[in-house]
């Protein structure tokens, strides 16, 4: 038997929690940045990073649709890329330390993982 508790909304869903996560850890860490990096690697790499449980969130929304519900998890996949790719700009620029990057990157690997599987694997869940 199954004991796991069943998910009524999208904040049910692990990869969400771990999206949110991440987006919060990113916001914290970006409030850091210079004030030059504004409108640019900060707002980027804060959008990108909130993308990924926003298209967790409504693709749930649209999950009766199975091929809308997994073309958003796709696209969180794709945001979860692209804040990669800002964090490693962030680093780049002596931004963030090696540790915060290796710590993020470890994140975003975990739950890219997560989502893939959820592609993969939606209806079990």
């Amino acid at each position: 038997m199954d004991n796991r508790t069943p998910i009524q909304t999208f904040r049910d869903l692990q990869v969400y929690t771990l999206a949110h996560q991440l987006a919060m850890k990113i916001f914290w860490l970006s409030t850091k940045f210079p004030s030059e990096e504004k409108y640019s690697l900060t707002d980027q790499i804060r959008r990108s990073s909130r993308s990924v449980a926003a298209n967790i969130a409504e693709g749930w929304g649209k999950r009766r649709f199975e091929n809308t519900f997994k073309r958003h998890l796709i696209d969180s996949i794709g945001s979860l890329e692209e804040t990669k790719c800002w964090l490693l700009f962030a680093l780049d620029c002596l931004y963030i330390s090696q540790e915060s990057y290796k710590e993020l990157t470890t994140d975003t690997e975990y739950l890219g993982a997560k989502l893939s599987k959820l592609h993969e694997n939606w209806k079990t869940f």
